[in-house]
């Protein structure tokens, strides 16, 4: 099949090379000229785990290329995939603005039968006003359909390639038959292609991503009662994951969530009630919560330094809202460098991935480490952010022959406190007993 992808981000680069892994066509839009020719001379703009491969060897094969010229993607694909960012506006809502201004490009310049999809998150009744923007510009045939995407960053390949299931929000059967048909490859394992309505399939997203983010908020509000009373999170967390009406997953506890999607979707879905005259007085509460605990360190800190870190040199491991990419969206560790920066506090931080996106947003106001163990120098105290793999065994003799003061706050959790506590060091966390 020949499908197009307008947009070029996590999603869009995502979807196109793995459609072109099954043997698609597949043509990918973006306005920016430099990234376009970057990726024609087959260099990834993002990193994301096993895609440069997928990428190098669909570019090769002539199965995956890319354009700035939007008529040239209309007039190639079949199925067009609208992967644009939908950012959020001043009110929380989401801006709608990229996709409905591509829409109306559509609308100009459409000559036959596409299917327009809505691969970006986007809020209920979106499908509505693509299709009525689309209608004012032309009378050629077209459907629009909801399909909205469940990948994780740092495993969407795999999430994409072996979907758990994959939902299709459509009122044409047309329309359903060409999507049933391009997503048959990814489901030969059973897992289903669930067709909907466009408006629950768009509400489905919103709903799953809300759902998680307050599944974390949960736990971490759990872990902050666990510090009042004496209780470990973490025997917590076990006791609760192995009912199998809750689950294992998403209760970890740490320093809030971030990224592209869920504070982004939250925030959507609860504007999106209010809109509609209705109140989600969860999700107030979970955007309130995660806002807090993003800096939930900084007591423990600025107490154990007597309330003066003016002068001070922190470390920080980890800048990525997660592990597994580079992605320093709402990334709970730009909240903290703020705080310590604006406390007088001098930074020394290290992330494998992230560090080219941070310092494009703070400049120089960093010490960029070469290695984990550079961040250490002389350092007062050291900060975790981010679960990367590399940061859960370190060498802690290393770590005291370099720190000026043994001491490690862990906004994730990363250790076991007896084991850090006998090396010898001052070890601070979440939801556990870990100060001696």
């Amino acid at each position: 099949m020949k499908i197009s992808v307008i947009g070029t981000g996590y999603v869009g680069l995502v979807t196109g090379t793995c459609l072109a892994e099954t043997g698609n066509e597949v043509l990918c839009i973006d306005i920016d000229q430099s990234k376009v020719e970057q990726m024609q001379s087959g260099v990834v703009p993002i990193y994301e785990p096993h895609l440069d491969v997928l990428f190098e060897r669909n570019i090769k094969a002539n199965r995956l290329k890319f354009s700035t010229d939007l008529s040239e993607g209309l007039e190639h694909g079949d199925i067009i995939f609208l992967a644009l960012p939908t950012p959020e506006d001043e009110d929380g809502s989401a801006d709608l603005s990229y996709v409905l201004g591509v829409a109306k490009e559509i609308g100009k310049n459409i000559k036959s039968y596409k299917v327009i999809v809505d691969k970006s998150t986007v809020p209920v009744g979106t499908s509505d006003r693509v299709k009525e923007t689309i209608d004012k510009e032309t009378n050629v045939p077209f459907d629009v359909v909801s399909n909205p995407e469940f990948l994780r960053e740092g495993f969407a390949v795999d999430d994409f390639l072996k979907p758990e299931r994959i939902v299709v929000g459509s009122s044409s059967e047309r329309a359903t038959k060409l999507m049933q048909k391009l997503y048959k490859p990814f489901v030969r394992s059973g897992n289903p292609i669930i067709i909907m309505d466009e408006r629950s399939a768009e509400l489905t997203k919103y709903a799953a991503n809300s759902f998680l983010a307050t599944k974390i908020t949960f736990m971490n509000e759990i872990a902050n009662f666990c510090e009042k009373v004496g209780a470990d999170v973490d025997k917590v967390r076990v006791g609760m994951g192995t009912d199998s009406r809750i689950g294992k997953r998403f209760l970890f506890p740490g320093i809030g969530y971030g990224g592209s999607c869920f504070p982004k979707d939250v925030k959507a879905l609860f504007k999106s009630g209010q809109d509609h005259g209705y109140e989600f007085d969860i999700l107030k509460s979970v955007i309130k919560v995660n806002d807090i605990q993003k800096k939930i360190l900084m007591p423990k800190i600025t107490s154990h330094f007597d309330n003066t870190l003016k002068g001070k040199t922190f470390g920080i491991w980890g800048l990525a809202f997660k592990p597994e990419t580079d992605d320093i969206r709402e990334a709970p560790s730009l909240y903290m460098i703020d705080e310590l920066l604006k406390q007088g506090v001098s930074l020394r931080v290290f992330d494998p991935e992230a560090m080219p996106n941070v310092k494009r947003k703070l400049g120089n106001k960093l010490y960029y480490a070469d290695n984990m163990y550079d961040v250490l120098e002389d350092i007062d105290a050291l900060i975790i952010c981010t679960e990367w793999s590399i940061f859960r065994t370190p060498d802690f003799n290393k770590l005291k022959s370099k720190m000026k003061h043994p001491i490690i706050f862990d906004g994730r959790n990363l250790y076991d406190v007896s084991d850090v506590q006998s090396e010898g060091f001052y070890y601070a966390s979440i939801g556990r007993n870990t100060e001696s």
